[in-house]
């Protein structure tokens, strides 16, 4: 199993809780960064949005692409998921700005893209809104096109949403064929694009019994094309005390929803203009991401045997969150990580 965390770009990612005590500055995520490949951590995902869907609109959100060209340069280990929406950039471009960052990085960039769900955030900044299927039929000719920049010396095409003529990108990646491309998705559609296009599935949060069918769907529509293997990673928040009592009284804490939260409206954005398969509650809410349907809350030892269960039902990446940041991923590295990794040696 591989860690990962998501960069706390929102300054958190409780709704409920006004000031998690981790601010979105680089000075905070930097310090987070570099901590965090001293004590575990194999990734980082850097979300991208440029309004902030956790605490408010208002509320301060740092850039994922300047952030992640930040980090590259003042991290050794650490590998660099940026989340990319293609509507709001130009593959070519991107492809472009994507391998200088990974050539900073020495090879450590990935990419997760993540077809736009926030209708409002896209007429505050000017950017068309396409319709759901319309969504993922742009991210497969954006794939397409960023892969062909990335690989050959002069590259051509011409599609529904995008044409390039005789494109050159010089230097390549340093990643060979290209860097890692991660995406999400829970509807058929999307999920057919990303066997097809991408190399990794992510999922929210869920239990170990609802991702392993998923993961085993992905691998049989994987082998039918005639691909090789996936990556899969799932979401997760993590609450780990010394008492299982302890552990729900914090859960308690975070989950008491306010429905005037600024963040609420936002939220109810994304369920609008998602296609997803369980019904959302308002605990969902008050976590990001379904982070606490993954489980991940109780003792250090509940933690880890219910990561083994990720493990054993195909997970290979834990994308966790944690509040506060600085303070919950050292505890987690030390009472957690530690007992994941002896289990796994002794299986």
């Amino acid at each position: 199993m591989r860690f990962g965390y998501w960069l706390p770009v929102f300054g958190g990612w409780l709704r409920n809780v006004e000031d998690e005590g981790m601010e979105a500055s680089w000075e905070y995520v930097s310090r987070i960064a570099r901590r965090s490949e001293e004590i575990g951590f194999d990734l980082t995902l850097v979300a991208e949005l440029n309004l902030n869907d956790i605490k408010g609109m208002e509320a301060p959100s740092l850039d994922a692409w300047s952030t992640a060209a930040a980090l590259a340069a003042v991290t050794r280990s650490l590998e660099l998921m940026v989340a990319v929406r293609p509507t709001f950039h130009p593959p070519a471009l991107l492809a472009k700005q994507a391998a200088n960052i990974d050539r900073i990085s020495g090879g450590r960039l990935s990419l997760n893209v993540v077809s736009s769900w926030w209708a409002t955030e896209a007429r505050k900044y000017g950017i068309p809104f396409d319709r759901h299927d319309e969504r993922y039929a742009r991210t497969a000719e954006w794939i397409q096109v960023v892969k062909g920049m990335w690989t050959q010396p002069e590259f051509s095409f011409q599609g529904d949403y995008y044409t390039i003529e005789e494109g050159i990108l010089e230097p390549k990646p340093v990643q060979s064929p290209w860097p890692t491309l991660y995406a999400g998705g829970e509807s058929p559609t999307g999920r057919a694009t990303i066997a097809t296009h991408c190399d990794a599935w992510l999922t929210h949060g869920d239990p170990p019994e609802i991702i392993g069918p998923k993961v085993a769907g992905m691998r049989e529509e994987r082998e039918r094309l005639g691909l090789g293997p996936m990556t899969f990673g799932a979401a997760g928040y993590a609450v780990v005390r010394a008492t299982e009592a302890d552990a729900r009284r914090e859960v308690e804490r975070i989950t008491n929803v306010r429905q005037s939260a600024r963040g609420f409206a936002n939220y109810q954005d994304f369920v609008q203009h998602s296609k997803l398969e369980r019904t959302v509650s308002l605990e969902d809410y008050s976590v990001s991401n379904r982070g606490l349907r993954s489980g991940l809350v109780g003792t250090p030892e509940q933690v880890a045997e219910r990561i083994l269960e990720f493990e054993a039902a195909g997970v290979d990446l834990l994308l966790l969150q944690f509040s506060p940041q600085h303070e919950e991923m050292e505890r987690f590295a030390e009472q957690v990580i530690p007992l994941v990794r002896e289990a796994s040696v002794g299986v």
